[in-house]
């Protein structure tokens, strides 16, 4: 079979309407595994679920970074999708693969974690001279937009987006996920060689501390999102040395947790 569309074209009405045509978003099952072992179930927008394998395997520690698959198998059934990620059993963590078998929701970021130790991630040296400036957060934040072709019909789905120092949007991910969006980012980065590049991510949503907890797999320099940041966002963020930036007032860029 194969994928379902991203979205759902539908007609409603209300008292005020005689029916108007709408964009839905597509909630879709997708089981994740490697060499035929499921792993875990996420409800994920039904496109790009190569790069979310892929993602949510380097950001939960089950693959190292720099580490690539052999293969990314993706089957469709009636009643969901399958995607079996095909590696050799030497280079997968099987401690982080049996601990973190979760049943995760379009909502869940952190859904199975068993001890508040694993809730610290590994430093990742970033390199600080590439302070992003005002004006190149202000261009990505402008431009996000304009890279969201699934929002821009359905109004309901979220983007992770990976920008240059100068503020210029070069890779793009949506899902109806937040940290789905993020994984699938992760995941087209590491396929594309730039998990250590130096640049930061733009979300379309708050900040939450499984972001943050996620971007500690790449370089980035700044995590910037269109909603403030919780307190334990900031201070993960601290911790890895990851800024937080996000728009205040009149749309100006505020920093955090410096």
């Amino acid at each position: 079979m194969k994928l379902p569309q991203a979205s759902l074209d539908v007609v409603i009405a209300s008292a005020d309407t005689q029916g108007m045509q709408w964009s839905i978003a597509t909630e879709h099952p997708v089981e994740i595994g490697f060499n035929g072992q499921a792993w875990t179930v996420m409800m994920a927008s039904p496109s790009d679920l190569e790069d979310l394998a892929y993602g949510l395997a380097l950001s939960e520690g089950v693959l190292r970074p720099g580490t690539q698959p052999d293969a990314i198998n993706i089957a469709t059934f009636p009643e969901g999708s399958t995607v079996d990620v095909r590696i050799a059993d030497d280079r997968i963590a099987r401690d982080r693969l049996k601990r973190r078998s979760l049943d995760g929701h379009s909502g869940c970021g952190l859904c199975g974690i068993e001890s508040l130790a694993e809730l610290h991630p590994p430093r990742t040296a970033r390199n600080a001279a590439h302070r992003i400036a005002d004006d190149a957060m202000e261009a990505a934040f402008a431009a996000l937009g304009r890279h969201q072709p699934l929002n821009q019909r359905t109004h309901s789905v979220h983007a992770a987006a990976w920008c240059a120092p100068t503020g210029e949007i070069e890779f793009v991910r949506e899902d109806v996920g937040r940290h789905n969006a993020l994984d699938k980012l992760i995941g087209l980065l590491a396929t594309a060689g730039k998990l250590q590049a130096d640049g930061f991510i733009l979300m379309s949503s708050r900040c939450s501390f499984e972001l943050v907890y996620k971007c500690a797999v790449t370089r980035a320099s700044a995590l910037a999102t269109l909603s403030a940041p919780t307190s334990l966002a900031l201070d993960l963020a601290r911790l890895i040395n990851l800024e937080i930036l996000t728009r205040g007032p009149g749309g100006h860029v505020v920093r955090l947790g410096e």
